[in-house]
């Protein structure tokens, strides 16, 4: 990372790969990518100041409106030491420099949970000789969850390019989209599902469908790229296996594409929405209750929420109706045994009950707390989705499933846990109203006292009724995937 003297190392993309600097740059004192600033360069507004080790240095860091700037903290030195004066001399970047951002933790095996962190890493853009240009880090090391909660909210502010919810759907209505030959999206999950819904919009509207009530929906037309740069990365980590902005950005640049499969979210009059995921009961009201608390960083709201859900731990009464999913082979046996009726696939089965949480899932959903995924059977475009049905318990042992996503146990090893693999599935509360997620819920609009919360793809969607959730094969292309399933394709330079 880069210290008071650009001899020192520069930390690559590459997760702990290091390159040393050209020895012609060693004698310069300050970074190379910072030495190029002007220091009126660095003038403008002051956002932020505080303290950060940079290097093996403790730092007086400032972020202003166009520049991060930096400058050893060290003893008071007698005047005209030359060798302190060029130890301490100021660096900074600019802002324009930095294209993402994240919070820097340590992960050990025995550890539960996200980790213990360490601090904030910029990704950062260098610009070095004969218009070359280079990835490189820069660590913000503070072990502060609220002071760094508060930096990074600063720079995700920043680099954020849609500037509200549902931002990206206004954008991708308008755009011409036969300029381009993809979509790229720099964010988390919830960035990834509005694009990807708006493709798929953008898709029927184009194909001169109607866009309240969809039973066939359309192929969307470009392919979608994501950088994963958000809290969980579900969608990314499941794509490429693994969260990392490299690999994800050399997919993209190659131009490996991979069919995903999406589902649609209904009422019985109308649509709601394309997503990859969805959890109805724990998870859903779980989220709420975050959405309830943003003024909290991430993490705590997150562990607030959880607590408190579980605190507070109801089951539903619903009724949950599915197609069990068969697969060609299935169809093609069933048929060699000459049964007609064996071969019809739209016998529906139904469950009734207190359910304590729903999820159904067309993704493996891989984050960092479910390392094998939520729903680990699950593939990105096998033609299925898992439908995950946890039945009334204790709270003890609804939390001891829980627990296990983090494990290499089987999360679902639990009487009152069962699994399906399904194509279909409808979602029908049988209460006659939503319990209120805040004691003082005067609070809250009225409108959404009668709604049940869904958590699709980290949105919060509430509904008053059933949902019918039905997968569509292959839907959206996305840049990724596993070597083994990747499609030749050529490369796409113009993206969106």
């Amino acid at each position: 990372m880069p210290r008071g003297r650009r001899g020192g190392r520069v930390s690559a993309l590459e997760g702990g790969l290091e390159e040393e600097a050209p020895p012609a740059a060693a004698a310069v004192p300050s970074a190379l990518w910072a030495s190029q600033l002007q220091p009126e360069a660095a003038a403008g507004q002051i956002l932020l100041r505080g303290i950060f080790e940079i290097g093996r240095s403790s730092c007086d860091v400032v972020l202003s409106e166009r520049a991060l700037r930096w400058r050893p903290i060290q003893p008071e030195r007698p005047a005209g030491d030359s060798k302190y004066d060029v130890l301490c001399k100021e660096e900074f970047i600019e802002l324009k420099d930095i294209f993402s951002v994240k919070l820097k933790r340590r992960y050990s095996v025995k550890q539960q949970g996200s980790g213990t962190l360490l601090g904030i890493t910029l990704f950062i853009c260098l610009k070095k000789e004969q218009n070359k240009l280079k990835d490189s880090t820069l660590d913000l090391i503070n072990l502060s969850e609220d002071h760094c909660d508060v930096w990074f909210k600063q720079f995700k502010k920043i680099l954020a390019v849609t500037e509200y919810e549902g931002h990206a759907l206004s954008l991708l209505k308008e755009c011409e989209l036969q300029e381009f030959d993809g979509v790229v999206c720099v964010g988390g999950d919830g960035s990834a599902s509005e694009i990807a819904h708006a493709l798929l919009l953008r898709a029927q509207k184009n194909a001169g469908k109607e866009t309240d009530r969809i039973l066939t929906p359309v192929r969307a037309e470009l392919p979608l790229g994501l950088i994963p740069a958000g809290s969980t990365n579900v969608l990314a980590h499941s794509l490429h296996g693994i969260p990392h902005v490299v690999t994800a950005t050399l997919h993209i640049i190659m131009g490996h594409i991979q069919p995903v499969d999406v589902c649609t979210f209904s009422t019985t009059d109308k649509f709601l929405r394309f997503g990859f995921s969805a959890m109805f009961g724990f998870g859903g009201r779980t989220l709420a209750l975050a959405e309830k608390h943003r003024w909290m960083s991430p993490n705590q709201r997150r562990d607030f929420a959880i607590i408190k859900a579980l605190a507070k731990l109801k089951p539903e009464d619903c009724e949950i109706s599915f197609l069990p999913f068969i697969s060609s082979q299935d169809l093609q046996e069933r048929k060699v045994e000459g049964s007609p009726k064996s071969v019809s696939n739209d016998q529906w089965q139904t469950i009734q009950g207190q359910i304590l949480n729903v999820s159904i899932m067309a993704i493996p959903c891989l984050c960092s707390v479910a390392p094998r995924g939520l729903a680990p059977n699950t593939r990105l475009n096998n033609g299925s989705m898992a439908l995950i049905i946890a039945r009334n318990t204790s709270r003890p042992e609804f939390i001891k499933h829980l627990k296990r996503y983090a494990s290499v146990k089987n999360q679902f090893n639990f009487p009152f846990v069962e699994t399906y693999t399904v194509e279909e599935v409808k979602v029908r509360p049988r209460t006659n109203s939503a319990p209120n997620l805040e004691e003082d819920a005067g609070r809250h609009a009225a409108a959404s006292e009668n709604n049940f919360p869904w958590n699709v793809d980290g949105d919060l969607v509430e509904v008053a009724s059933e949902v019918h959730v039905k997968l569509h094969p292959r839907l959206i292309n996305l840049y990724g995937g596993s070597m083994e399933e990747m499609n030749d394709s050529e490369v796409n330079c113009n993206c969106l």
